[in-house]
């Protein structure tokens, strides 16, 4: 029950930040004229993401049924698709819900452990966290004399303040290095002990089968074709946000390169701990088309109003579909029994 409140308390206080952000992007704009850019949008620019979005997915599906493989699990691509598209659909309500649900729906369709999923979207999140960071210092390098000024300016305030604190900061990672060290000493000179407790074999299988899950990029027979569908995702998130460029006639001229670049940047807001990236993606967005672009305000606000709402209306609309499609309406029998 403690736990329960607790979690509930946190996320409320995240989906608070994330309206307070909200509040943030549009403060200053006018919402009668944001609302006549949204009605008078071309929708299908708009409809032309939500495939490449659609499509992103897919690959996504494919490449995780490479990692399911290695393990030497089947799963059929149609399972794997609707189970990345029900986590997406979590990820809207409670962040990172989905890597758990769409493992635990794919675990319990195909009969496939876990804790071995769960390890596997561990190593694809790593490897997309690295596409991302090369994507990141990509853009950086080759357009620093566009994006230094606005770097600079977005990290000053939290130099200075880190200096401010760097006492106090530098001896709170004493501490927990310290505390690191005492765990990791009493776990090796109590392991007899720790053995003999309750739940332990089921701990250690846990770890066992997350270690497995992390290991399996090593043991992808079709390395390459890893690598290309990972490629191909980055590259279709690219072209989701070119394609709404062409819904609003003040964005229209920017390009694949502005869309990268907004992609890249615009992910820190998607990683922040909000439902769906509400209010962080807004915030990030916005500034990006008004501070690097020149978009003006209104403009930049229905675009991520706009970009924020279609992808979030796919997930919930299709996500809610798949859940349905497996568990009432696909009646195929398990493939691992």
């Amino acid at each position: 029950m403690k736990r329960l409140i607790i979690q509930t308390v946190k996320y409320l206080l995240f989906l608070l930040l994330g309206v307070f952000l909200l509040w943030l992007s549009f403060r200053n704009l006018s919402l009668e004229e944001v609302w006549n850019d949204i009605l008078n949008a071309h929708y299908a620019w708009m409809f032309l993401a939500l495939f490449f979005v659609f499509m992103a997915h897919m690959l996504r599906a494919l490449r995780w049924n490479l990692l399911i493989g290695s393990m030497g699990y089947k799963t059929r691509l149609s399972t794997t698709f609707y189970a990345v598209m029900v986590g997406y659909m979590a990820n809207t309500a409670v962040p990172r819900m989905g890597e758990f649900m769409r493992c635990g729906v794919l675990s319990r369709k195909e009969k496939i452990p876990f804790n071995a999923l769960f390890g596997s979207v561990i190593s694809e999140r790593f490897i997309d966290l690295v596409m991302l960071a090369i994507i990141l210092f990509s853009v950086l390098f080759f357009q620093w004399q566009l994006l230094g000024d606005f770097v600079t300016r977005m990290l000053n305030p939290f130099f200075e303040r880190i200096g401010e604190y760097s006492l106090a900061l530098g001896i709170l990672a004493g501490i927990g290095l310290l505390l690191s060290a005492f765990i990791i000493w009493l776990f090796v000179f109590f392991r007899n002990r720790f053995r003999k407790m309750p739940g332990y074999s089921k701990t250690a299988e846990l770890i066992r089968g997350l270690i497995e899950g992390v290991r399996t990029i090593q043991r992808v027979k079709q390395k390459g074709l890893f690598v290309l569908y990972t490629l191909l995702i980055w590259f279709l998130y690219g072209l989701m946000l070119w394609a709404p460029f062409l819904m609003l006639d003040e964005t229209s001229h920017l390009g694949l390169l502005e869309a990268i670049t907004l992609m890249a940047i615009g992910s820190l807001g998607v990683v922040a701990p909000v439902p769906g990236g509400i209010g962080a993606y807004h915030f990030i967005g916005k500034a990006v088309l008004v501070e690097l672009y020149g978009i003006s305000g209104t403009s930049a606000g229905s675009f991520v109003a706009l970009t924020h709402a279609g992808q979030t209306l796919l997930h919930i609309t299709t996500g809610g579909l798949f859940y349905f499609i497996m568990f009432f309406a696909d009646h195929k029998k398990p493939l691992n029994e």
